[in-house]
């Protein structure tokens, strides 16, 4: 059977048509451009990048035949030129694979692209250099170089062309073939004959990639939380901002430098909490924070028994003479007192009978918050620009770090445009998710915007499960787009393993969480090992969430000096300001995870032994990372206890450790090769 095509009216003969599609074809890139990063999602969102520092740039490049590629990657500078700089082929990575950087000196958003293309003068000297030394004829190879150097100099101009065709002159007075292929092969050549290159068979990459910039500490920061209310020395008064002002010198001391507080908004009375989450409350109970809006104000207001907006502004600038920053908790959810409700009552959800629905999180009930609508005919765009002045507000008074509340149980359509709306005009801003839900969607809330986030580590434990997770954050698709803050405690969460460990347990969560990321943070009440729970449940008896909690922070047993130690540590070794360049290290002990923190240049290197064991001492043989110094099994490094300051050396790849936590069930050692 056959068939038969009837041309349209006006259509050119087949021929033609074919004729066509073979030029489009030729004039498709012949270089192929693969695998970019970083990248997300082929440039969908952009990767996470700190100012001031390289951003690795690498891709696998190839082409048919055997032609010496070139590449570069092309950036966008502070002034918005394009900027170009150099990538060049990474053997041990494989042999397709290019590497180049660039580092961006100001915050906000950048883009790369990568560019390649056949290097007509390097593909010249190759096969140049391969014929001299094997000693065949080279005759018309020379000539070939000539003209190559001729024609460079024809299309130049100014000094190259200068420069060129002094070189084309030398070239012919040379009077032997060694003397001019000393010429064609010189590093002076080859930079003139690049720069006069005509770049021929230019591939581009397909996509823009872009890159988020911020400040450091989007990815080095430590952090403490603490509910102002309590700063009270009394539980029937109310603690103050200025109370605060007491505080800040331990808080600074112990090497924090992010203060962050939860709502300190008005706070609603109908359905308020008492304590230990009741569904009645006294006169005299404060309720939770969270359930946010009174007659006083919503979201944009302070509640009256913190102080005045006088009062924060003052806080804000005296923390800051302490060398800490102020974070706020932007948590989307109002009580029912909210003006919202009646103002705009069409930004809520209604039930058939006329009633609100609360919030839940089976089998938690908040009966004193609910939540708004974000796609309402009358919340859009009105609800949208709202929260977005009210964020704006807050950072028009100084606050440029903001936690926010369950951020997964909102559109990710919205956080993608406040964020991206926010830092447009202040890209200082940093935004914390607390998201505590399923691995897609916290990394998708770090593909959006979103700074950094809560993490899984609350609940690693065992060996096995902190070297699977640490390792998962240092890899693709984690590594470009998903920050971890290693909290150890929150108000919500009292972890099991706390209830019930003692002071060792405490301890070596912190060094697991201080060591193991470049952000970490705490809930006030950890460095006095509070942990006593409501039973059977990952909850706080007599939770501050719902009471003014006056503390002791001297208390015999704290690990006030503990944490100083630790913060201090973080703060002089920049392989700890990231959770990035982490090797987990062979220990003979299933209750030991050792881990190396090292810099791209290894020029800081640290090793890290916990014992996850807070009863019992626990020992066992381990090796030495001495390929991270590309040294052999025999060689030699120097160790820095960097808690005592002792130091000593080791001899060979295996060695011994005992930790005990009776005293500290960790060691963090600082390495170098004795070479």
């Amino acid at each position: 059977m056959s068939s038969t095509v009837t041309p349209a009216p006006g259509a050119a003969p087949a021929q033609e048509q074919e004729s066509s599609h073979g030029l489009v074809a030729a004039q498709a890139p012949r270089i192929a451009i693969e695998a970019v990063s970083p990248s997300l999602d082929q440039g969908r969102f952009a990767a996470k990048a700190i100012v001031d520092e390289p951003v690795t740039v690498k891709a696998t490049i190839f082409a048919d035949g055997h032609d010496v590629l070139a590449a570069a990657v092309c950036w966008y500078d502070d002034n918005g030129q394009q900027q170009r700089e150099t990538m060049r082929q990474v053997e041990p990575l494989g042999l397709d694979i290019w590497e180049g950087s660039f580092i961006p000196h100001r915050v906000g958003r950048h883009s790369f692209i990568i560019e390649a293309w056949w290097d007509t003068y390097s593909t010249y000297c190759y096969e140049l250099t391969k014929k001299h030394q094997a000693g065949v004829p080279i005759a018309l190879e020379l000539e070939e170089g000539r003209q190559l150097i001729e024609h460079a100099a024809e299309r130049s101009e100014g000094a190259l062309n200068e420069a060129l065709a002094a070189l084309h002159k030398q070239l012919e007075q040379a009077g032997h073939d060694s003397d001019r292929v000393a010429l064609l092969l010189s590093s002076d050549t080859a930079r003139l004959m690049h720069e006069a290159d005509t770049r021929p068979h230019l591939t581009r990459s397909d996509e823009s990639y872009p890159v988020e910039v911020e400040r450091l500490k989007a990815r080095f920061a430590s952090w403490y939380e603490l509910f102002p209310r309590s700063e009270t020395d009394d539980p029937h008064r109310h603690g103050t901002f200025k109370d605060v002002h007491q505080r800040l010198p331990m808080i600074r001391d112990m090497g924090f430098d992010v203060l962050y507080f939860p709502p300190i908004h008005p706070i609603g009375r109908a359905h308020r909490k008492g304590p230990n989450n009741t569904l009645e409350a006294g006169p005299d109970d404060p309720g939770s924070p969270y359930a946010i809006g009174s007659e006083e104000g919503g979201h944009e207001a302070i509640h009256s028994q913190l102080g005045t907006r006088e009062d924060f502004r003052e806080l804000v600038q005296v923390a800051a003479d302490h060398g800490l920053e102020i974070a706020l908790d932007f948590a989307i959810q109002c009580s029912q007192d909210h003006p919202w409700l009646k103002e705009h009552p069409g930004w809520f959800s209604w039930r058939p009978d006329g009633s609100i629905r609360y919030a839940e999180n089976p089998p938690k009930k908040y009966q004193d918050i609910v939540n708004v609508d974000f796609y309402t005919d009358e919340a859009l765009p009105e609800l949208w620009y709202e929260l977005r002045d009210i964020v704006q507000g807050w950072v028009d008074e100084g606050v440029k770090i903001f936690r926010v509340d369950n951020p997964h149980t909102k559109p990710l359509p919205f956080w993608e445009w406040l964020i991206a709306d926010i830092r447009q005009r202040d890209p200082d801003v940093i935004f914390l998710a607390e998201a505590f839900t399923r691995p897609a969607m916290m990394l998708r809330l770090g593909k959006v915007g979103f700074t950094q986030s809560y993490t899984y580590f609350t609940w690693r434990h065992t060996k096995a499960e902190i070297t699977e997770y640490f390792t998962q954050l240092n890899e693709a698709p984690l590594r470009d787009g998903y920050r971890p803050n290693f909290f150890v405690n929150t108000p919500d969460i009292n972890p099991y393993f706390l209830q019930s460990s003692g002071r060792a347990g405490f301890l070596l969560r912190a060094a697991l969480a201080t060591m193991g990321s470049g952000l970490w943070g705490m809930y006030s009440g950890f460095e006095l090992c509070e942990g006593e729970p409501v039973p059977g449940k990952e909850e706080y008896l007599n939770s501050e969430k719902y009471e003014i909690r006056p503390r002791d922070y001297s208390a015999p047993g704290n690990i006030v000096y503990e944490i100083a130690q630790l913060n201090r540590i973080r703060r002089e070794n920049p392989a700890l300001h990231t959770h990035l360049g982490l090797t987990f290290c062979p220990v003979h002990n299933d209750r030991i995870v050792l881990f190396a923190k090292s810099t791209p240049t290894r020029d800081n290197v640290l090793l890290i032994a916990i014992n996850l064991d807070p009863f019992e001492p626990q020992e066992g043989a381990f090796e030495l990372p001495l390929g991270l110094f590309e040294l052999p099994d025999e060689a030699a490094l120097h160790g820095e206890d960097l808690i005592s300051g002792k130091r000593w050396t080791w001899h060979g790849k295996w060695q011994s450790l005992r930790l005990d936590p009776a005293g500290l069930p960790f060691a963090i050692w600082r390495i170098r090769s004795v070479q």
